[in-house]
């Protein structure tokens, strides 16, 4: 195949191939499965006849090219050595013993060559004498691939364990200068795939840094001084494993391979440049940029050679040109060696890549002219300083590729499907069908929510699932603007779902959420709850945020450049970068959490996102909280998140550090958070996004990593995290059945901790761990454990300390008043409980689950200030328009009840302040006009009963019969003519009225000390009501034995 700029050639057979360039870049060496070795002309087209090297009796896995010799290796255990630039054999440098030869490299001055294989251990070689070879040692496994620093000082070598071992060859014997770990892939599988990638080592020209694969399908960049990784290369539209890399002469481009594609990346700007697709289906295996010319070439697995011409734009610096900054460098060191007399050999040099072997790379004068040339100071010699200092100078600069938006739990298009979104709610995939898009949306707990799919014309490349409706969102295209769609779950509503615009011209929706009250089997289709919000961020640097019904509610502008987000029920957690990146690799992500209600800033703080690595995914536990995933492989969740100006992150988990991970190749897909439990997908290999068909979903531990390594203590304060979590979360409530469960679950872990620290004779540990048990009981389990050790120092203390926690307020009423103290002035949203009946607007008191509302209780308030009644003859008594009358106060008295008396009793005992004398005067003595007579004389009826010292208080009853008999004249008449009969009623006199003396002994008449001691008031009621009671019962039997003339003196009481 050949185009413009593009000639590919069938070189080989299918399988692994490899690719060198010559020196001066006039020739490519290309090796595969067919055990030869081509040799092609760079100045030659597509219809050249390569010259070939068949001495090999195996495929060839490596072919590595210096000033004077090449070198190709073999399956068949051989390394061969052959004149320059020709096909002729010279001689066997090295053979394996009985295991393929993987890798040769040759150093930059042609005098060391190094030779990996499945042996254990790698050969240095020197070519001048061949019987010279230093053997690296310590390998567990094979190794795949070995590069040299550009100075020759150090050797990389890439194992199978995915091990990265640097190696001083400086001194007289070599040794091992730093092993790196957990950078590359672990390919044990000699027949998978991935094994033949190529995973070398590639070093940057300066030698400050080398780059290398990841395991994560990206591209670092790892510092020489500190071994630690500082930046990454990545791209939306670059996915997948990386397969191939390879550096410019100049080291101001970086080039890779993955997923069928080629791609060109700025080493300054860390940018891609360039992209071309390689052989459909293939897979490339090695990358080479041309040290001559503006070429990158590659060969793959279909065994295709291929060439493209000026991948760098004109526009750009030549890849191929020296680089000024060095150079200037250079020429210090040349006035230097000037003054030994070294001038003249300094200057014979041919080959320009000589230039470099007698300057060692690692001098920092050199780099910081490297960095300083960067910013336009005479970097590059094809370009006049005038256009160099035109358009975005400050790019030149090496800074960190900045993290762009992206949707939780969402994956690029690949192979026509695609996840919209994936969380612990349910799932939606897009299939593309070329001219419109077929979603199917799947949900998880499917009693809750039906499953549906719609055929989509706008290409929604946006969505979220909540926990009350779905969000979908398109970009503008051509006439159509970008708009956000809202479909419910419930069927409740004829308008089933809402359209919002974004009608201004170029505006584009970078992310969605929608936060709502979660359904249950109850409120599916309750309208009382409503559809929550929805949070739309848009290219215009906004937060648009509206109803479930989709009106606007408020727009905020973000202040950064919008990442992520996330919703709640109550909040919106979003993830924004308030400045640029930084050139240390730190992404500088920052978070705020904007409450629904009132857009008030919750919490406002930066991610622990470390420095060279990006933020993967954002999410929220089923208790609420939101965490977050970063590519080091760590959990974070965000604690005390409720509580203004109080949150921070805890790590709950390493991935790195779970012992499924041990000698295995995985990555994880993080869905959720429930419990204890991270919810996730497995990635195998170099997978870097879910498959198709749909994978099971994995459950893994949280683990907190700590150092120490106790699983108990792991165990023990995990729960308390956990339960600090839900404690949170409260309102009014002190604690739930949940949260009081985990208590004595952690309890028990505390006694059995206490149990080892006495073991061990650790009392101040064992005194640490008591102070932290929540229930007493547990205290007299840990006295129990100290009479078993015969600890009586350690009783004495638990006993203090449980004492101590008796006496001091209630721990559950302390934590909710410190809530009280620090939490919002609204309460947590709650779920509003549906009518029983349609007709009734009442709510049922058995399904409200708020709390109940404070009882006040004045009258039973301690006393703190005296209270001294004031009466009428006091000097500040009031008016005696304002005293109440005494009639109003007797039917207040005769309408209580003699419960409500004697609760009123009780409390004014409690009410009266002892020890303070009462100077007011007292009371008038109210005189009854019924009461009788104290002197026995005045009465003259032998009937009558004894008088005694009794306030006779006014009875209704009395009254309402006198009343009565006025009423009816002739019908009392009738009844005393017929005095006679027995059988009827009859009237009785004044006297037959009263109260009618008990026949068994006196004791009733008389009035006990009890009764003495009683209020006067009360007192007086008691007569009354027995006095009435009695009146009533018998005076129909007193009506027989009196006469008329009595009757008529009732009268005339009565109307006096």
């Amino acid at each position: 195949m050949s185009t413009s700029n593009v000639i590919t050639t069938t070189s080989h057979g299918s399988g692994p191939t490899c690719l060198a360039f010559s020196k001066d870049g006039l020739r490519a060496f290309t090796g595969g499965q067919d055990c030869i070795v081509r040799i092609w002309k760079m100045d030659e087209g597509v219809e050249q006849e390569p010259q070939t090297a068949a001495e090999a009796e195996a495929a060839i896995t490596s072919v590595a090219v210096a000033n004077d010799y090449w070198l190709s290796s073999s399956e068949d255990f051989e390394v061969r050595r052959y004149f320059k630039d020709t096909t002729d054999y010279d001689s066997s440098v090295t053979a394996a013993v009985g295991v393929p030869v993987r890798s040769v490299a040759i150093d930059s001055k042609g005098k060391w060559v190094a030779v990996a294989s499945d042996e254990l251990v790698v050969k240095l070689i020197n070519m001048e004498d061949i019987t010279d070879v230093h053997r690296l040692e310590g390998y567990k496994r094979g190794v795949r691939r070995v590069t040299w620093h550009p100075s020759g000082a150090l050797l990389s070598t890439c194992d199978s364990d995915g091990k990265i071992t640097m190696w001083d060859i400086t001194g007289e014997q070599p040794r091992i200068e730093k092993v790196i770990e957990g950078v590359i892939p672990t390919i044990t599988d000699q027949e998978s795939s991935e094994f033949s990638y190529d995973c070398s080592v590639v070093w940057h020209t300066s030698g400050q840094h080398f780059y290398a694969p990841s395991r994560s399908h990206e591209i670092v960049a790892i510092s020489r001084s500190s071994w630690n990784e500082t930046s990454k290369f990545s791209d939306n539209s670059v996915f997948g494993a990386v397969t191939a890399l390879a550096i410019s002469a100049n080291g101001l481009y970086l080039t890779s391979a993955s997923h069928s594609k080629v791609h060109v990346w700025s080493t300054q700007t860390r940018r891609l440049i360039a992209s071309h697709p390689a052989s459909p289906g293939s897979t490339v295996t090695q990358l080479a940029f041309s040290p001559r010319e503006n070429l990158l070439a590659w060969t793959d697995t279909e065994g295709a050679f291929t060439r493209w011409m000026k991948p760098v734009p004109s526009d750009s610096p030549d890849p191929a040109k020296p680089f000024t900054a060095i150079n200037g460098a250079l020429s210090k060191q040349k006035v230097g060696l000037d003054l030994f007399n070294d001038g003249e050999d300094a200057t014979k040099s041919k080959d320009p890549t000589d230039e470099f072997d007698d300057i060692h790379l690692d001098d920092e004068a050199i780099f910081d002219d490297f960095i300083e040339d960067d910013l336009g100071n005479g970097a590059f010699t094809d370009e006049p300083v005038k256009e160099r200092n035109a358009g975005f100078v400050k790019e030149m600069v090496s800074i960190t590729k900045a993290q762009l938006p992206f949707q939780p739990g969402s994956t690029p298009m690949i192979n026509k499907r695609q996840y919209l979104a994936y969380n612990m709610i349910g799932v939606i995939e897009v299939t593309d069908q070329d001219t419109h898009h077929v979603v199917n949306v799947e949900f998880f707990d499917k009693t809750l929510r039906k499953g549906y799919h719609f055929t989509d014309h706008f290409k929604y490349d946006l969505a979220y699932l909540g926990d009350r409706g779905a969000v979908f969102a398109c970009q503008p295209e051509n006439e159509h603007p970008a708009q956000v769609l809202f479909r419910p779950y419930s069927s409740w509503s004829a308008q089933k779902e809402w359209v919002y615009p974004l009608k201004r011209t170029g505006t584009r929706v970078l992310g969605v959420a929608a936060g709502s009250l979660p359904l249950s089997g109850k409120n599916v289709d309750n309208d009382l709850q409503g559809f929550g919000n929805v949070a739309v961020a848009t290219s215009e640097g906004d937060l648009t945020f509206l109803s479930g019904t989709g009106r606007e509610r408020r727009i905020i502008g973000l202040g950064g450049d919008y990442v992520t987000m996330v919703a709640s029920v109550e909040w919106v957690f979003v993830v924004y970068r308030a400045g640029s990146t930084t050139i240390d690799g730190s992404q500088n992500l920052s978070y705020i959490l904007i409450n629904f209600s009132d857009f008030s800033v919750r919490q406002r703080d930066s991610l622990p996102v470390a420095k060279g690595h990006t933020l993967k995914w954002i999410g929220v536990t089923d208790q609420g909280a939101p965490t977050m995933y970063d590519t080091t492989g760590c959990v974070h969740i965000l604690t005390k998140y409720r509580i203004p100006h109080h949150a921070a992150w805890a790590r709950v988990l390493d991935t790195n550090l779970l012992e499924r991970r041990q000698g295995k190749d995985e990555t994880y897909w993080p869905v959720g958070i429930t419990g204890s439990t991270f919810m996730c997908l497995i990635l195998k290999g170099r997978q870097e996004y879910p498959s198709f068909p749909r994978p099971l979903m994995q459950e893994l531990p949280l683990r907190i990593p700590f150092r120490g390594g106790d699983p108990k203590e792991e165990t023990v304060e995990r729960e308390l995290l956990l339960k600090e979590i839900a404690l949170d979360s409260l309102d009014e409530e002190l604690t739930t059945d949940e949260i009081a469960s985990r208590e004595r679950a952690i309890d028990k872990e505390f006694i059995i901790l206490i149990q080892a620290a006495c073991k061990s004779d650790n009392i101040p540990r064992a005194i640490e761990l008591t102070k932290l048990l929540h229930y007493t009981t547990a205290f007299d389990a840990a006295s129990k454990i100290a009479d078993f050790y015969h600890l009586v120092g350690f009783k004495e203390k638990v006993e203090m300390l449980k004492a101590e926690r008796e006496e001091a307020e209630d721990r559950m009423i302390a934590a909710r008043n410190k809530r009280k103290r620090w939490l919002k002035p609204d309460t947590q949203i709650r779920e509003i409980a549906p009518a029983t009946s349609a007709r009734s607007s009442r709510l049922d008191p058995l399904s409200d689950v708020r709390p109940p509302p404070p009882i006040e209780r004045p009258g039973m308030a301690r006393v703190t200030v005296p209270v001294i009644e004031k009466s009428r003859y006091s000097s500040v008594a009031p008016s005696p328009s304002l005293t109440p009358s005494r009639s109003s106060e007797d039917e207040q008295t005769l309408t209580e009840s003699p419960v409500s008396i004697e609760i009123k009793r009780k409390r004014s005992d409690l009410d009266d302040p002892s020890g303070i004398p009462d100077l007011s005067m007292p009371p008038p003595k109210q005189i009854n006009p019924f009461a009788r007579k104290a002197n026995p004389e005045t009465s003259k009826n032998p009937f009558s009963r004894k008088v005694e010292n009794k306030t006779i208080r006014k009875s209704e009853s009395f009254f309402e019969k006198v009343e009565a008999a006025e009423s009816e004249p002739a019908k009392s008449k009738k009844s005393t003519n017929k005095s006679n009969d027995k059988d009827g009623p009859r009237q009785t006199t004044l006297f037959g009225m009263m109260a009618k003396v008990p026949k068994k002994t006196k004791a009733k008449d008389t009035i006990d000390d009890e009764e003495l001691a009683a209020p006067e008031s009360q007192m007086d009621i008691d007569v009354e009501m027995q006095e009435d009671s009695q009146a009533t019962t018998d005076g129909w039997e007193e009506s027989q034995s009196t006469s008329e003339t009595q009757d008529t003196a009732v009268v005339r009481v009565a109307k006096s």
